[in-house]
Formats: structure tokens, C-alpha cells, sequence
């Protein structure tokens, strides 16, 4: 079965001292992708998440998988096979966050509502959005959490200084 949501844009905002710069800039920085997922997942589950995530969907925003320069996950699963293998095939690094990092994540720097899976398991509202945004030093979410078949998956941009 699959069970997917679209992920919305996210709306132009100014210029805070938690969103450093407004959307339109960061379409060509380096990105960070945060990936949680279902325990057994493929990594042709992986693969589809994430170009659901990035792909031309018709809108002005688009990233390609060029652009990703980290992989970040929960340290819990720095150990699912697909997960290692989707990293292997497209030589990016895996960075793991402790459930501990993930929780101190403030909710504003978050674009989801907290996840049940999430908070059962693990104790957190989240891994793919606030692993994203750890993992791009703090940079701003430019693409909320996708759900699809068992994989979520959110993109934060770098500061230009910190690919």
C-alpha cells in the first residue's frame, strides 16, 4: 500500500535570525536531506521518496540530487540496510543525530506536526525534518516532510559559508 503526502512548498519569509535568508536564495545551495523510515524499508522505497521530494512536481521549486550533500538520519537507524545502500549509491555521507539533538530542535524551525510513529518509538516529534535541519547547521527548511510508503523525507538548505 501506498500512502503518500504531498509536500507543499514552503512560503518566501523574511529574513529572520532563525531563517537567515528568504527562500528564493537558497534554490541553488548545497542541501541537507533528512530521512526517517520504517524499519525493512527497499531502497527503491528510498529512491521514490526522495525523488518524489526533490522532483519536478510543477512547481518553482526544484531541487535535484545534486545539490545533497549529507544524508542525515536518528542514530537509531544509522544501521538500516537500505538506508546505507541509498547512501552508497549516490556517495553521500550518513549523519546520525541522537534522540536527544532531535528533541532540542525548537518547533519553530519545524514546518510538520509531530509525528505518532515518531513519538511512540523514538520519543520525538520528528526525525526527517529536524535531522534536515541539524545536519544544514541550523539552515532553514526549504521543503516540509513527504510521507510515501513507509519513508519520510525533508529538505534543509546550508548557510552559503557552511556546505
Amino acid at each position: 500500500m501506498n500512502h503518500s503526502q504531498p509536500a507543499a512548498p514552503l512560503p518566501d519569509a523574511p529574513a529572520t535570525a532563525d531563517n537567515a535568508f528568504p527562500l528564493a536564495s537558497v534554490l541553488s545551495s548545497a542541501l541537507a536531506l533528512g530521512i526517517g523510515c520504517r524499519s525493512g524499508v527497499t531502497l527503491a522505497q528510498i529512491e521514490a521518496a526522495v525523488r518524489a521530494q526533490l522532483g519536478d512536481r510543477g512547481d518553482r521549486d526544484e531541487w535535484t540530487l545534486a545539490q545533497v550533500k549529507v544524508v542525515a538520519t536518528l542514530d537509531a537507524k544509522a544501521a538500516e540496510p537500505a538506508l546505507l545502500a541509498f547512501c552508497a549509491a549516490h556517495a553521500l555521507p550518513l549523519r546520525t543525530f541522537t534522540r536527544e539533538q532531535v528533541a532540542n530542535v525548537e518547533a519553530h524551525a519545524l514546518h510538520s506536526a509531530p509525528g505518532a510513529a515518531a513519538q511512540a518509538r523514538f520519543g520525538v516529534a520528528g526525525v526527517c525534518e529536524p535531522c534536515a535541519h541539524l545536519a544544514a547547521v541550523g539552515g532553514p527548511l526549504v521543503r516540509a516532510k513527504l510521507a510515501l510508503d513507509g519513508v519520510t523525507v525533508a529538505l534543509a538548505a546550508f548557510a552559503a559559508a557552511n556546505p
